[in-house]
């Protein structure tokens, strides 16, 4: 099996970088000390921690317009929600993929 470079991956890697240097896209909590190399198992709980994070995020904009707080307008609640799935979305075709690669892996003669 070979990895196509296509722009979801793409923006996956780009991510990815961004959380291993501690860059946080919506001020999630930020490593304490980035590391040079950073280990898969790292990469891969970073990135769900991610994903938790906005979903976390849409569904208290979702509990707050449902609660009447007039802070949180509706283009915000629909912008999380988006944001939080298509997050998730690609963390399923991550998933998807490993294990893709994994049975292919298996499969191999020895």
């Amino acid at each position: 099996m070979k990895v196509q470079n296509s722009a979801l991956f793409q923006e996956m890697q780009s991510m990815a970088s961004e959380v291993g240097r501690g860059n946080s896209i919506n001020n999630l909590p930020t490593q304490t000390q980035p590391t040079s190399s950073a280990q898969f198992g790292d990469l891969l709980t970073n990135a769900l921690d991610t994903v938790n994070g906005l979903q976390q995020e849409a569904k208290q904009k979702v509990t707050a317009l449902e609660m009447g707080d007039r802070s949180v307008s509706l283009a915000d609640v629909m912008i999380a929600s988006q944001k939080s799935s298509v997050a998730f979305e690609a963390t399923v075709q991550v998933r998807n993929k490993l294990v893709e690669a994994y049975k292919e892996i298996m499969n191999m003669p020895v």
